[in-house]
């Protein structure tokens, strides 16, 4: 078997993650990295693979297969574009872009060319949620009213400083929104909606901010889907008790449990969370496509409704931060004091954040979008 070329673009930060994924892969055999494209100098660069600062000259002198883009998300229309008309499938990193406009823009670019866009929602390759989706096609919860999904992560100071675009919610101009639901809680946002992938019909968001950001570090978002279902996310990066993320499916006949990147499930019928097994890489179903035909895990198609939130986000009123009585702060880390409770309690009710009076939510009045 011929091993498929494959270009970075975005090779830092990261990019360093996607570095370090193609290693077993090209071990194997599957691909052979042939260019890094970074208009930065690049970090620890590989021997013998050419380094370029123009990824247009990247994509004409190497001509690869498959693309890689993992850059700044306001970047990413223009970036995979010109990878899909360069001839390549392209492993687009989340989220795709920032409002539907860009998105169906992308779509039709992708139609045009022949090409494929993967996304890298991973948690789409989990095959817990695969086993779920087909457990709520066939009824086994009954009548579907909500998903709910809490996690609680700690970022320190130094996360918020990682890039020039860390935190911000615009840059030059351009969208950006690096808060925790598109970017480290992304995932588990795409999953939640993932489990009906029914059309989002109005998105309300409760947020705010620990320390001078421009984005939330800690959030509510409601999404009504078609037929009244409600995705409910409650997150924070200024948690207390870790919590990696807990998907709960409530239906009229029980409820289902899925963690976030264990691939644990657990079934109305079933004591205990099993683990369920066979997850695949997202590069490794884009190469299987190309090679069998077999169907995209993250298609671009498939990821609408998660655009379709962030599109009703960016036009949300921005987070307030919270006063300071309400943090405990130290090493660089600020925790919202009592977060965990309140976001369990929003996950289990449905609720946002301000509709359960919050101890330190009068310091924080809270946004709303409605799509």
């Amino acid at each position: 078997m011929t091993a498929t070329s494959v270009a970075l673009i975005g090779a830092n930060g990261h990019g360093l993650h996607h570095r370090q994924n193609l290693v077993e892969p090209a071990e194997r055999g599957l691909i052979r990295l042939v260019g890094l494209a970074d208009p930065q100098p690049v970090v620890d660069p590989p021997d013998g693979v050419p380094i370029y600062t123009d990824h247009v000259a990247m994509l004409a002198e190497v001509k690869p297969e498959v693309v890689i883009v993992c850059t700044p998300p306001h970047t990413h229309l223009a970036l995979t574009r010109d990878a899909l008309h360069a001839g390549a499938d392209v492993l687009l990193e989340k989220p795709p872009v920032l409002d539907r406009v860009e998105h169906d823009a992308l779509l039709a670019e992708q139609d045009a060319t022949g090409r494929v866009v993967q996304v890298g929602f991973q948690s789409l390759a989990s095959p817990a949620l695969a086993r779920l989706r087909e457990a709520v096609a066939a009824g086994g919860l009954g009548t579907v009213r909500q998903v709910s999904v809490l996690g609680c992560w700690r970022r320190d100071d130094a996360y918020w400083s990682r890039s020039p675009w860390s935190g911000r919610r615009s840059v030059n101009g351009r969208p950006s929104l690096d808060g925790a639901l598109a970017n480290p809680f992304a995932h588990a946002v795409m999953q939640a909606l993932a489990v009906l992938d029914l059309p989002v019909i109005r998105v309300e968001v409760d947020w705010l901010r620990v320390r001078p950001i421009e984005v939330e570090d800690t959030a509510t978002l409601r999404v009504t889907l078609s037929g009244g279902v409600t995705v409910l996310v409650a997150v924070t990066l200024a948690g207390e008790e870790f919590v990696d993320g807990e998907l709960i499916v409530y239906g009229d006949r029980g409820s289902a449990e899925l963690t976030f990147r264990e691939d644990r499930l657990r079934l109305p019928a079933d004591p205990a969370a099993v683990l369920v097994e066979g997850r695949q890489s997202l590069l490794e179903n884009l190469l299987a496509h190309r090679a069998s035909g077999v169907p995209l895990l993250s298609g671009l198609a498939r990821t609408a409704s998660f655009t379709t939130v962030i599109e009703q986000l960016r036009v949300a009123q921005p987070p307030y931060q919270v006063a300071a009585a309400a943090l405990d702060v130290e090493d660089g880390h600020r925790t919202l004091v009592g977060v965990n409770a309140v976001l369990r309690r929003c996950a289990a009710e449905g609720a946002l954040m301000s509709e359960l009076s919050a101890p330190w939510h009068a310091n924080v009045p809270g946004g709303t979008a409605n799509g």
